[in-house]
């Protein structure tokens, strides 16, 4: 069994029960008998073979041992790690030796932990470089473990790289027979690699190495452990207790009492005396909400019909109020716009945007895995960065580039996209600073992005990787630093994959005329499916992990509060609502744990949001609607001769009375009197 089938075989035998039993009567040489601490051996030591060179003079051989006589245990040099990790593999599992194509075992793997030193330990046998002869003389003790060298065993086929990891030589990194890693302070050896395909240059000078199908297994690396456990933070568990709160806690009381101050600001511009309230400006958010949950795309004046519209606007707040909102509304202050906007094209809105953000990332962790992608939103006012991307539904709108969470469709981060970015570096691709921008606050644990073609290239996963992230992409052919087999046509349905460094490369031949690149940092191997398409692992994770962003879009374009509107800055407010009715809603379900459907949610979230405006007015007016004239106190009213019913019946249902108003002279019961003066309602 090679080397370990060797080192057990130089293991003392265990005497059995009967021989214990036939020789306790027996002694050692000095006189000693068995029992004594100088039997105990505590950890037997393979036997170490010398090395026969011209300055290693041959081993005399043992003396004999007379018959009916043990001979003494001599004293043994302590044991190195890795040869307890192996007499403790021995005795408990034995593992068969390593071949061309085996795998290591975990066992194989916990005893090359134990030497991080030993970066080629693949199970060879193990060779003294020094000509000491380990069975001496037994008063003479062993001398120190020299320093080993690795031989293979015999009998076993090595490929050329593997034989130079066993004589300890130095390759480049395409030849290394052994895949290490640094992972911090930590070094992780793998298998030993297979043998490798011929080497391939990009044009950039990036060097890719064909490696077989389902090789190069090894310890999951440190980029691929998630550290932080997903899902709402403190923050929001602490303060969402019902669906206004979760709501809250993204558009929170200063975003909505500074969209109040602005809007106010405008209107009074002007030239008019106008006020509007926080609750009504929580009441006003509330009917786009359910317009938006409605689908209702008629005009104005129909959402007010009593044969088409809906008894909630009715009742929330007049049609002439709602377009008095709506004329006025506002997201910054007009006298510090033009300032703004020589350094800022999203100055219009960019306070509101950057609150809803900050806000998203700090009531939610995601989890393992984020996607980066591409939303346009649909709107044509006239705007300096509207966009035109004829692979979306609606061609014309706003482009933001967004991270959203896989599984939950949780929105992350956006950045509006508002042309050339003029504190981008030279030479870094636009691709790459929006990922690293995005994914800036959900580095360093352990977390995995995806993203499409326009994002993905070798630089950007190498500073992902530094930041212990990993990424996952497609790769456009045109790359420099792909390989030429990347644009050479294969058999169909095929797969090939390349190494540099720690990134993979998948080559998949989906159709006749197309193929797909795939670029990982965390698939350490790659496996293959056996029926049908026999798509690579890769392919299939990435088909998986894509849809963060369009799904997240496609939620907030089905119940979205957008409507027709010539300024673009209330069209970004509309996409912020429908982005937090969506994160409001996964946060109220995994804090409180409610089973709620979305379209549920966001009415119930409108009646909370106009409850305090409904309560207000409700209540009677503290004072009197309309100002009074200083009137003459007059003590007592006129007194007719007889009880006369009340001809105001305003409060009142024909009450009877003896009291006259004393502008009309009609006579007036206490119900439609007013206190200051016998006046009716209508005289006052």
């Amino acid at each position: 069994m090679g080397q370990v089938e060797e080192a057990a075989e130089d293991l003392p035998e265990e005497p059995t029960q009967d021989q214990e039993a036939s020789e306790t009567e027996e002694q050692y040489d000095d006189g000693s008998r068995p029992g004594s601490p100088l039997e105990e051996d505590p950890v037997p030591v393979p036997s170490r073979s010398p090395v026969p060179g011209p300055s290693t003079p041959a081993a005399a051989a043992p003396t004999p041992t007379p018959i009916g006589k043990r001979r003494r245990p001599q004293p043994r040099a302590e044991p190195t790690a890795v040869e307890q990790a192996i007499l403790f593999a021995l005795k408990e599992r034995p593992v068969p030796p390593p071949t061309a194509t085996r795998e290591f075992s975990h066992i194989e793997y916990y005893l090359l932990s134990l030497a991080p030193s030993l970066e080629r330990l693949s199970f060879y046998d193990l060779e003294s470089d020094s000509g000491e002869n380990t069975d001496s003389e037994p008063d003479t003790a062993l001398p120190p473990p020299a320093k080993r060298r690795l031989t293979p065993p015999s009998g076993t086929a090595l490929t050329a790289g593997r034989a130079a990891a066993a004589r300890g030589e130095h390759r480049g990194a395409a030849d290394t027979a052994v895949r290490r890693q640094d992972v911090g302070d930590q070094v992780w050896i793998g298998a030993p690699a297979p043998e490798s395909g011929p080497e391939e240059m990009g044009k950039d000078g990036s060097v890719w190495l064909s490696v077989p199908l389902g090789t190069g297994r090894g310890r999951r690396p440190s980029q691929n452990i998630l550290r932080e456990i997903a899902g709402p933070t403190a923050f929001a568990r602490h303060g969402i207790h019902d669906l206004e709160s979760a709501f809250l806690c993204l558009m929170d009381p200063l975003l909505l009492q500074h969209i109040r101050d602005c809007t106010v600001a405008e209107a009074r511009r002007s030239g008019i005396q106008w006020y509007l309230s926080i609750p009504e400006l929580k009441a006003f958010i509330a009917l786009l909400y359910v317009r938006g949950s409605f689908n209702k795309n008629l005009e104005m004046e129909s959402l007010w019909s009593d044969e088409w519209g809906l008894p909630f606007f009715r009742s929330t707040m007049p049609r002439r109020r709602y377009r008095q909102i709506m004329r006025f509304l506002r997201f910054d202050r007009r006298e510090e716009r033009q300032a703004r906007l020589a350094s800022d094209k999203f100055a219009l809105i960019t306070d509101v945007w950057r609150d809803f953000v900050t806000n998203s990332i700090r009531c939610y962790r995601p989890g393992e895995n984020v996607t980066v992608d591409e939303q346009l939103y649909p709107t044509k006012a006239r705007c300096r960065f509207t966009q035109y991307m004829a692979n979306k539904p609606d061609k014309f709108g706003i482009k933001f580039w967004m991270a959203a969470d896989v599984d939950s469709k949780y929105f992350l981060n956006g950045i509006p996209y508002l042309g050339k970015d003029a504190a981008r570096p030279a030479g870094q691709r636009l691709g790459e600073r929006v990922v690293l921008n995005l994914m800036e606050p959900f580095m360093d644990k352990g977390r995995n992005v995806t993203t499409d073609n326009f994002f993905t290239s070798l630089s950007l996963a190498k500073c992902l990787l530094a930041r212990n992230t990993s990424l996952v992409g497609t790769m456009n052919a045109a790359r420099r630093e792909l390989p030429p087999s990347a644009k050479q046509r294969a058999e169909l349905h095929s797969t090939k994959v390349l190494k540099h460094e720690r990134a993979t490369l998948t080559l998949y031949q989906a159709k006749r005329k197309k193929s797909v690149s795939i670029l990982s940092t965390l698939h350490q191997t790659v496996l293959t499916g056996t029926e049908g398409k026999r798509k690579p692992e890769t392919i299939t994770f990435y088909n998986t992990t894509k849809v963060g962003v369009d799904s997240l879009d496609q939620m907030a374009r089905l119940y979205s509060t957008k409507g027709a509107t010539r300024r673009w800055p209330v069209a970004v407010f509309c996409n912020i609502l429908d982005l937090a009715a969506i994160n409001a809603w996964v946060l109220y379900r995994q804090c409180t744990g409610a089973n709620i459907a979305r379209r549920a949610f966001i009415l119930e979230l409108a009646k909370e949001l106009r409850r305090e405006h409904m309560l207000a007015k409700a209540a009677p007016p503290a004072t009197v609607q309309r100002p009074l004239l200083p009137l003459p106190y007059v003590p007592h009213p006129q007194v007719p001769e007889r009880r006369r019913q009340c001809q105001i019946n305003a409060h009142c249902k024909q009450n009877k009375t003896t009291v006259v108003c004393s502008g009309c002279k009609r006579p007036v019961c206490g119900k439609c009197v007013v206190q200051l003066e016998p006046r009716c309602l209508k005289c006052v």
